[in-house]
C-alpha cells in the first residue's frame, strides 16, 4: 500500500461509480473476461482515472472518452 490512504479510497471509489458509467464499463468488462478479480480490475480502473485526471491537468485537455477504450 503506498501512497496517501485517502487518496488511494477517493480512487477506488472513483473507480467503483466509473465501472458502471457508459464511459468506462467496457474497460471493467475487458479486464474481468481476461479473468481479474473484481478488485484487481476496480483498481486497474483507479489508476488509469489518476493518469486521465493528471493528463486533463497538466495538458490543459478535455476528457475524451474514446481514448479510454482506444487500447482495450
Amino acid at each position: 500500500k503506498r501512497g496517501p490512504a485517502e487518496l488511494r479510497r477517493l480512487l477506488f471509489n472513483a473507480a467503483m461509480a466509473a465501472a458502471k458509467s457508459k464511459a468506462w464499463k467496457p474497460v471493467y468488462e475487458h479486464y474481468r473476461t481476461q479473468g481479474w478479480s473484481t478488485t484487481a480490475a476496480l483498481v486497474i480502473i483507479a489508476r488509469k482515472i489518476a493518469r486521465a485526471a493528471w493528463s486533463i491537468h497538466h495538458y490543459h485537455s478535455t476528457f475524451d472518452p474514446d481514448r479510454i477504450t482506444k487500447n482495450v
